[in-house]
């Protein structure tokens, strides 16, 4: 599947698709690419509508896509999980009514400006346009892109959207700059500067809590129930029915060896290849004619184009390559150089041989090994049907899981306490376990047993619930000293919280910092000259403290975190505005981001226009069934939700 997608990865359909993407989701969401008109509409957009067949191969587009991304395949079920059904829909429900609008307000392409954008995608100007005469052809236009699974009409709308929207916003793009009145006050706010003065408050500067009592745990306990209750586990006997059990010890049947290697030999052996040259003739004659030529040197090519014909050549073939089995008998009893003309079954020609590779057949020695893994897998496989069969035999005539197991003569084991994650009681992965077979596992109750199970790569699985133990919390004694070290934590911030409002009283009532630090026995920091760009290099203070600080006005004072454990007690002593040649140039550097940050707005707002004004509708059902999926709730469809382009 991979290698499938990475094919149409590479052609040329996928680019003119992925190009469309990357430009719709860089301005108006992803193009509509194709448009259809179907009673069972995916969306419907003024007089436009989506059918179910164009949806499925938009949507197929962007998941193969996303393959791409990932590196694995993603099902159409695991996409829907993940929202990418619905993403698609609105970004083609947002296109189709754009497109629309587009069309409304007057922006269509003339078929002038079509032609000459399909004279420019090179794949389309070589299959549908004579190389001779430069002439259009409908015909081949269309058996071209019908290969590409694509039809004429579909592929037309999709190139007129995109150059109407091309030019819309090259026009927006190229018309729109801000005032610098705009930029400015956006570098004033980036450059100000701004001081602080400082000082910290740690845990000896209080007094420390005592410790806590039973009943102050307790309560800690009931507030965090949900990170403290563990989750229920189950505790499994499981037989286990796997080829791996059985396939070491199996005899290989000397009859059965013999009879494979005779049976593989011709695939595993090497043939005989050959390098040739073939013309074809009408006649005997013309034959003779041909392989004169060669004979005196002329070349292949040249020969046949004289003919109105095309050599064909086979280069390192076996002798099954040749189309026709009569020349290919001939090839290969000539030698190397040797020209014979051949009539064969599908006519006269001339060949010459250039090449001979000889084969070389396999012994049953050399492959002995690769056979009697693939008897003894073979034999394995059986086998362990014979036990599955031995126990549900068993198991339907009312012998329980342990029983069966014995008259199948398989071990049983036991796995857990493990919860539905695959967890045991620490937290550590219990090893024996799947997926699939937990899913059985906690689908059963207590004494439960499941049937035989199919666990993939020929193995199979039967497993009995024998204990479940719920949900709980666990002793008070268990975790006390995790409860202990955080009721101490939350007491001593409170404390520090406490101790720091104090102090930051004092500096508003207008005590200085240094005199409130000092009456604590700490010291004053100062942060100079901090602003939005190189604040975040700071380590003096934490990221708390610097957003209070760029929040705060000139001689306020805050408390924020320390970037240890801890308070600071801080005041923002100035604020300076930059000078007039730096905020000058700041102005004119930042006015193309601020340019497109504007562009960005009016995007949104044409897409909420275009929806609302085309009354744009979705109907994810639709949707759903399109891809292969059931519906989500048999509820009408409604109208699209307005949405914000993607980022």
């Amino acid at each position: 599947m991979l290698a499938a997608i990475r094919q149409f990865a590479k052609s040329w359909v996928a680019l003119v698709l992925i190009g469309l993407l990357v430009v719709s989701f860089a301005l108006f969401g992803i193009n509509d690419v194709f448009t259809g008109s179907t009673s069972n509409a995916v969306v419907t957009a003024g007089s436009r509508k989506v059918s179910a067949a164009d949806f499925k191969r938009q949507f197929d587009n962007f998941r193969k896509s996303a393959e791409q991304q990932v590196g694995q395949p993603i099902t159409n079920e695991m996409a829907a999980a993940n929202g990418l059904d619905t993403r698609v829909l609105n970004e083609v429900a947002t296109s189709e009514a754009f497109g629309e609008m587009l069309a409304k307000i007057g922006i269509k392409p003339s078929d002038n400006l079509l032609m000459k954008t399909l004279q420019g995608i090179p794949q389309v100007r070589a299959e549908a346009f004579d190389p001779i005469t430069g002439q259009f052809s409908k015909t081949l236009y269309a058996e071209f892109l019908g290969r590409n699974n694509l039809t004429p009409p579909a592929f037309d709308t999709m190139l007129r959207d995109q150059i109407a929207e091309n030019h819309l916003v090259s026009a927006l793009a190229n018309g729109l700059r801000v005032p610098r009145a705009y930029t400015a006050l956006g570098a004033i706010y980036a450059m100000e500067s701004r001081d602080v003065g400082y000082f910290t408050i740690d845990p000896r500067n209080v007094t420390a809590p005592a410790l806590p009592t039973d009943a102050q745990l307790t309560e800690l306990m009931k507030e965090n129930a949900a990170a403290l209750t563990r989750p229920e586990f189950r505790t499994l006997t499981v037989v286990h029915f796997s080829p791996a059990m059985v396939s070491a010890n199996l005899p290989i049947d000397p009859a059965e060896l013999q009879k494979r290697f005779e049976f593989r030999r011709d695939t595993l052996s090497r043939p005989e290849t050959r390098s040739l040259v073939q013309i074809p003739a009408k006649d005997a004659a013309a034959a003779q004619a041909v392989a004169a030529r060669l004979a005196k040197g002329e070349d292949p090519g040249a020969i046949a184009k004289s003919l109105g014909v095309d050599a064909i050549t086979y280069a390192d073939k076996p002798r099954t390559a040749i189309a026709d089995p009569k020349v290919g008998q001939a090839a290969f009893t000539l030698p190397v150089g040797q020209i014979t003309p051949v009539k064969g079954d599908l006519g006269f020609a001339v060949i010459r041989v250039s090449k001979v590779t000889p084969g070389q057949a396999v012994t049953l020695e050399e492959i002995r090994p690769q056979l009697e893994a693939e008897l003894r897998k073979d034999a394995a496989a059986e086998k362990v049907y014979e036990m599955t069969q031995a126990y549900d035999d068993a198991h339907g005539g009312g012998a329980n899981l342990a029983e069966s197991a014995k008259k199948a003569n398989v071990p049983t084991f036991t796995i857990g306490p493990v919860s539905a994650q695959g967890a045991g009681p620490q937290g550590q992965p219990v090893s024996g376990i799947n997926p699939k077979l937990l899913a059985t596992a906690f689908s059963l109750p207590q004494g439960g047993e499941s049937g035989v199970e199919e666990a993939g790569n020929g193995e199979y699985y039967a497993i009995r619930v024998e204990k479940i133990t719920p949900k709980s919390m666990p002793p008070l004694a268990e975790v006390k000293p995790q409860l202990v070290r955080v009721w101490m934590m939350r007491e001593m911030v409170k404390r520090l919280q406490v101790k720091a409002d104090e102090l930051a009283a004092r500096v508003r009532k207008g005590e200085t910092l240094e005199a409130v630090a000092s009456s604590i026995g700490a010291r004053v920091g100062r942060a100079t000259g901090l602003d939005r760009r190189n604040a975040g290099q700071s380590q003096a203070l934490s990221q708390d403290a610097l957003i209070k600080t760029f929040g705060a006005k000139p001689g306020e004072v805050y408390t924020a975190e320390a970037p240890t454990f801890g308070l600071v007690v801080a005041k923002l002593e100035a604020v300076r505005a930059p000078t007039g040649p730096t905020l000058a140039r700041m102005t004119e550097e930042s006015r193309p981001q601020m340019t497109e940050s504007t562009f960005r707005e009016i995007q949104a707002d044409a897409q909420k226009a275009a929806g609302t004004l085309v009354k744009v509708k979705t109907y994810p059902n639709n949707a759903r069934l399109a891809i292969g999926l059931e519906p989500i709730e048999p509820k009408k469809d409604a109208p699209a939700p307005k949405t914000e382009k993607a980022k």
